[in-house]
């Protein structure tokens, strides 16, 4: 297996899954968020592996990986993304720093990424 990485890229409000191997170091999968400062809250809203790097469970790691980190800087998680969500239904240990979703959260991600387009 390549030389796999996964490191949080807060300029693009994601973590990246890196393959050191590949083209400059390619983004081959993600795990995109916004962070609501107010409220101590990282909003998981998309992951991703690219196709061909599937069935590898970088998934896996990944969410493991920006959970941890998430956990470490202090925030609260808030799965909106179906992967994260499911990940947590397995991971129990997750449980005490999470927030159930609402429609709060998904206004919040709404408007944050369209303010991304605008800017």
């Amino acid at each position: 297996m390549s030389a796999i990485t996964v490191a949080n890229n807060p300029e693009r409000s994601r973590f990246e899954v890196l393959d050191a191997d590949a083209d400059a170091g390619s983004v081959i999968g993600q795990a995109a968020y916004v962070d609501d400062a107010r409220s101590g809250q990282r909003i998981f809203y998309h992951t991703v592996i690219n196709e061909e790097y599937g069935g590898r469970g970088l998934a896996k790691v990944l969410a493991e990986q920006a959970l941890d980190a998430t956990v470490a800087e202090g925030l609260v998680i808030v799965p909106v993304c179906p992967f994260i969500k499911k990940y947590l239904r397995k991971h129990t240990g997750y449980a005490d720093h999470v927030a159930a979703v609402t429609s709060a959260h998904l206004d919040f991600v709404r408007d944050s990424l369209a303010q991304r387009v605008h800017q």
